[in-house]
């Protein structure tokens, strides 16, 4: 474990943060002045990103190797919340190929831990401290997955709870000095797809974000006061129609642009 931020700097806490959007997140937050604390499994990576986060940003970084997928991993994340942070980004999360059916309870266990009990045992560590201090946010990473039927059972559903639960926390926390997120994006160019064995190679280009648009996009409706925040006009667009058309016509154009098969 690495030196704890100081506390004179406010600290953001991102999971998931060894590529793509968490790493994304880590760095904009980072030269924004936080100091970090970086939640993953990969203990070469974390150590990796927070050497180049002091280098660029004179950023500390506290290091926590942990698996989220476990009882254990999520209880000492929760602990360290705990003792207070300004930023929640609840990141973390996988997709997996193949068909519910076919995949193992195991994984789809895994599946369910990381994306939907991590995110409310998190959230729920980071509440208390935030609310006291009458100053905090926490960015909750669905996805697009959630809003549209079709692109996936597990993973669909999972993303579904995420934007759910925000959007019913943010009722309550009105007038806390809190804010939440439910963080939306579509297809963005990182890891995650090949890392879930899922084949991409058909999507157009134009439905891609790149991770900067996505943690732009972000925080701008953060500070717009949109609890839901949908990157991009192409997906803006399509969740929209989406709420317009039957279900039907939903799943089949997900089927065809999504790829809604093969996925869990």
């Amino acid at each position: 474990m690495s030196t704890p931020p100081s506390s004179a700097r406010p600290v953001a806490l991102v999971t998931g943060p060894t590529s793509g959007l968490g790493a994304g997140f880590a760095r904009k937050f980072a030269s924004l002045g936080y100091d970090l604390v970086l939640v993953a499994r990969d203990d070469t990576r974390l150590h990796a990103l927070a050497d180049e986060m002091k280098a660029l940003f004179d950023t500390e970084s506290e290091i926590l190797q942990a698996d989220l997928a476990t009882v254990s991993g999520r209880e000492e994340v929760a602990q360290r919340l705990g003792k207070g942070v300004e930023v929640l980004v609840n990141n973390a999360g996988f997709g997996t190929s193949g068909e519910f059916w076919t995949a193992t309870p195991e994984l789809l266990q895994s599946q369910l831990d990381v994306n939907v009990t991590a995110v409310m045992q998190l959230t729920r560590a980071a509440l208390p401290g935030m609310i006291a201090a009458a100053n905090g946010t926490v960015i909750n990473v669905a996805s697009v997955a959630g809003l549209l039927s079709g692109r996936g059972s597990t993973y669909s559903a999972s993303k579904a709870y995420v934007i759910s639960f925000s959007e019913g926390l943010a009722n309550g926390l009105g007038g806390t000095g809190v804010r939440i997120q439910a963080l939306c994006p579509g297809f963005i160019r990182t890891e995650f797809h090949e890392r879930a064995g899922i084949e991409m190679s058909s999507i157009p280009n134009a439905m891609w974000l790149s991770v900067d648009q996505v943690v732009a996009a972000s925080l701008a409706d953060l500070e717009a006061g949109k609890v839901v925040s949908i990157p991009g006009l192409q997906y803006k667009v399509l969740t929209t129609a989406g709420r317009l058309v039957p279900k039907s016509l939903v799943r089949r154009l997900t089927n065809v642009f999504g790829r809604g098969r093969a996925r869990t």
